[in-house]
């Protein structure tokens, strides 16, 4: 199980961006509201600490929709001067009594995967797949850290990373 004293990214700054550029548009889900708004508070203020943006926040009735509602957020704005630097994509997918949840699973997973193979910006998935309510409250500051959080700094290291790849090289 993935916890957070298992992984370096909080404690290094290591690829966080230091200017304040970065534009972020986080999509996110009407489902399970009350976790969603934790994850887009931890992530806005993760956002706020490191100087970055959020552009907009645009919110689809599911899971299964975010991909989606990315997808045409960039092609409307792809050409713009304030088009984003990336997309976070906040939920949570709660298992249920039904094979629904592996569906919708599935889906958001794959639509995100396709987005960042397709699109010139990264998209963060900080989308919540959990069995139940303690799990979800875990990760929005318990003892599997803040997933929203996670997912602005991981936004800033991938703007950051793309940056390194424009920079001019010395002869």
């Amino acid at each position: 199980m993935a916890e957070v004293n298992k992984s370096s990214l909080l404690q290094s700054d290591t690829g966080i961006l230091q200017e304040k550029d970065a534009c972020v548009v986080i999509v996110r889900t009407e489902w399970n509201a009350a976790i969603v708004d934790a994850l887009e508070e931890g992530c806005r203020a993760a956002l706020e600490r490191s100087g970055a943006q959020v552009q907009e926040v645009i919110t689809v009735p599911g899971a299964f929709e975010i991909p989606f509602g990315i997808k045409a957020f960039w092609e409307v704005h792809k050409y713009k001067d304030d088009r984003p630097r990336a997309f976070i994509a906040l939920g949570c997918v709660l298992r249920g009594d039904t094979p629904h949840f592996e569906y919708v699973c599935r889906a958001v997973t794959d639509g995100i995967l396709q987005l960042n193979m397709s699109m010139p910006v990264p998209t963060i998935f900080g989308v919540l797949t959990v069995d139940n309510q303690q799990q979800a409250d875990e990760r929005i500051g318990g003892k599997h850290g803040h997933k929203g959080e996670e997912a602005a700094i991981t936004a800033l290291k991938m703007i950051s990373l793309l940056k390194t790849f424009k920079q001019p090289t010395a002869p």
